[in-house]
């Protein structure tokens, strides 16, 4: 399906995943709203995509845990602006890996009001207008770990899980709307992921990727284009993308 000139919706665009996913969808002609705690880094790539393709590119430092300003940023939109066509919720991190015991109250906020309450007050504010013209798309971005638990991802598997029963949730409450829902739900993609897990000890988190191929962020991209481009009759409800040499959450293979 042709999406140029349709209106998508990245948050956590200014690195990784949603990075990748702002040039692909800028790639195939859509215009971009690009959120982020960061703006100087969404600045880069608006200056970016903006060689690529003009300037069809919104950028806003907002952060998703923040419901009343992201709804006032949505709201304040100029109107050749206000359609989101495609939502992409690819805020999220880990933060910490260690037993349940021992963990730190702060990091389980972070990830909780990041993974699960953000992409809650985003979808809340976006969704209504899809409802109500009769099409959009939601995409989330999911993970391995709603999937399956492994030793110290605890709090975050718990947010992906949550992540994950909200997509199929989701599927059932916009039945017959014309608005479609899907997940992609990647294993291990090298990204700034590690580092924020490991609150920026680069050794830590370069030594996650040692001796193996992982995904990387344009792998993600492509499955979440894919998604997104699927004809109005099909929807992928969830897409798992693992790295060859992953077989589960928790084993894969080195060397």
């Amino acid at each position: 399906m042709d999406i140029s000139g349709r209106t998508v919706l990245i948050t956590g665009a200014s690195s990784g995943i949603g990075a990748a996913c702002a040039h692909h969808f800028n790639a195939v002609g859509c215009r971009l709203l690009l959120v982020a705690r960061r703006l100087e880094r969404l600045d880069r790539i608006r200056t970016d995509l903006a060689s690529e393709s003009g300037d069809s590119v919104l950028t806003a430092a907002v952060d998703v845990r923040d419901k009343r300003t992201f709804e006032d940023w949505l709201t304040s939109l100029p109107p050749e602006w206000a359609t989101v066509d495609v939502l992409v919720n690819n805020a999220g991190l880990a933060r910490g890996l260690g037993a349940l015991h021992s963990g730190s109250i702060d990091d389980w906020e972070e990830m909780i009001d990041t993974n699960l309450k953000g992409l809650l007050y985003v979808t809340r504010a976006v969704l209504p207008r899809m409802v109500e013209r009769g099409s959009g798309h939601v995409i989330n971005i999911g993970s391995i770990a709603g999937h399956e638990v492994y030793p110290g991802g605890n709090v975050y598997c718990a947010t992906k899980h949550a992540v994950a029963a909200l997509n199929r949730a989701l599927g059932i409450d916009l039945l017959g709307t014309g608005v479609r829902v899907s997940s992609v739900d990647p294993g291990l993609v090298e990204t700034e992921f590690s580092i924020v897990r490991f609150h920026g000890n680069v050794e830590r988190a370069t030594a996650v990727y040692e001796g193996l191929k992982p995904l990387s962020a344009e792998d993600v991209a492509e499955a979440v284009l894919f998604c997104a481009t699927r004809p109005p009759h099909a929807n992928v409800r969830e897409l798992i993308l693992m790295p060859s040499i992953q077989a589960s959450a928790n084993h894969l293979v080195r060397g």
